[in-house]
């Protein structure tokens, strides 16, 4: 089109004017009916994590806070209430609407004759200041990892799963981590920082899967490291830092977890932890700068 035009700027003028008046696309959206128990709420930050079941055609069956659109609705729910609701998908974000309360149950409770794991299991949580452990993993390119390799330079390190469905849980933390790739290599006093993407989906996700990812994401993998492992070495590596992850026994795709983004100075010690999705790059960017 712009070669036939090229000779006529009025024209092609008024078509750019009428594509940004009213060609533009709307972002895509997607609608689905959630139908599941409300497990808890989050007022301040208009959260409800629902356990519900399989969303046909978008992902299997969870437990997950969602935000709502509006956040009065929050005040009609308590935990335990059983609800429909449909649940919105756009292209960076999602949120439940239309939330209706159709019943309530009591929650379901953990056995009560499991016991913690005792600290010498390896689940305790790291602490800051702590060192982090030389765990075995294999990266994008089917290469033995250690983690101990990255000591020597200040690392990021978020934990996702690339079938993750939900817009703000991992593909979030995916487009943070490129945002962060574009600034670190723009600022040369941050050059040494890695990034470092961990996998606890290592059936699905594996190093060919983890390549293409990071190629989807235009990762740089001189700086941004994608690792998977043995599935138990990874969720107690994981668990160190609060991760918690589940898994259905009859379907491997219901993968339910929460959100942990770290901050691992030079020395290889644990500096910050962020929990859940409620950073932002900018947030990392200027802790990285305090470190010495």
């Amino acid at each position: 089109m712009r070669a036939r035009f090229v000779l006529f700027p009025s024209v092609l003028s008024l078509c750019a004017a009428l594509v940004a008046i009213g060609c533009t696309r709307a972002p895509e959206r997607r609608t689905f009916t959630l139908q599941g128990q409300v497990q808890s709420l989050d007022a301040p930050h208009k959260l409800v994590t629902v356990k519900h079941e399989e969303i046909k055609g978008f992902m299997p069956a969870m437990t997950m806070p969602y935000e709502v659109e509006d956040a009065k609705a929050i005040d009609a729910l308590a935990p335990g209430d059983l609800i429909n609701a449909s649940l919105v998908v756009f292209s960076n974000g999602a949120h439940l609407t239309e939330i209706r309360k159709v019943g309530t149950a009591p929650l379901e409770k953990p056995p009560a004759d499991v016991p913690n794991p005792p600290a010498s299991a390896g689940f305790e949580l790291i602490r800051p200041g702590e060192s982090i452990p030389d765990a075995k993993f294999v990266d994008q390119d089917g290469k033995a990892r250690r983690f101990g390799a990255f000591k020597g330079s200040p690392v990021v390190m978020t934990f996702i799963y690339t079938k993750c469905p939900l817009p703000t849980f991992c593909p979030l933390m995916d487009r943070h981590f490129a945002t962060l790739q574009k600034t670190l290599k723009a600022d040369s006093a941050l050059k040494a920082v890695k990034l470092v993407t961990v996998s606890f989906d290592p059936v699905t996700d594996t190093p060919p899967v983890l390549k293409k990812h990071a190629k989807s994401l235009d990762a740089d993998l001189t700086r941004w490291t994608f690792l998977t492992g043995d599935r138990d070495d990874v969720d107690q590596f994981a668990a160190r830092f609060g991760v918690s992850v589940s898994r259905a026994l009859n379907d491997a795709r219901d993968i339910t977890h929460n959100l942990r983004t770290v901050i691992i100075g030079a020395d290889g010690k644990l500096v910050k932890v962020y929990t859940g999705n409620d950073w932002s790059p900018e947030q990392v960017l200027a802790d990285l700068k305090k470190l010495e």
